[in-house]
């Protein structure tokens, strides 16, 4: 009984729900592409996918990537508490909700294998379509890697230990 419960939770933990009810037509998702153009300009400009800026990151030879990445952070704090405080809702009026995870090992040691990879590579996910976009196109065995590796994960997700 207790592993079924065990299992409902990491099922939880694990997947991310769209709750929301509502339908829309397909060019509503222009706007996300629109966005995506965008936030992939600013990675460009603001040199975030330069593998140099990576390495430097990793080798501790510049603050810029720790400055990038500390900002996002304090700036998704902010926004998080802001909503919470203000109950602010999505542009369609539906109640943001926030749930709990519990934490477990398996969030250590899949960091650590984020972290590995993205400077052996000098890519994270986020960036790797704003990398392809400027043309380095070797990113591709990157981009067919982590699909290959969620893959994998996802085949073999219910026979890991918990």
């Amino acid at each position: 009984m207790n592993d079924n419960k065990d299992l409902e939770q990491r099922e939880l933990d694990a997947i991310c729900v769209n709750e929301s009810n509502l339908q829309h037509k397909w060019y509503h998702d222009i706007k996300y592409i629109l966005v995506g153009i965008l936030f992939g300009i600013i990675f460009v400009k603001g040199e975030i996918i330069n593998w140099f800026r990576i390495q430097e990151m990793f080798r501790f030879q510049s603050f810029h990537m720790y400055g990038v990445i500390g900002s996002a952070v304090i700036f998704g704090m902010i926004s998080v508490l802001l909503i919470k405080k203000f109950n602010i809702k999505t542009i369609y009026g539906e109640k943001i909700v926030f749930h709990p995870k519990t934490f477990n090992k398996g969030q250590i040691y899949g960091g650590l294998m984020f972290g590995i990879g993205w400077a052996i590579t000098g890519a994270c996910p986020g960036p790797l379509y704003a990398q392809i976009g400027t043309g380095a196109s070797v990113v591709l065995v990157t981009l067919l890697s982590g699909i290959f590796g969620t893959w994998i994960y996802g085949y073999y997700r219910e026979k890991m230990p918990h």
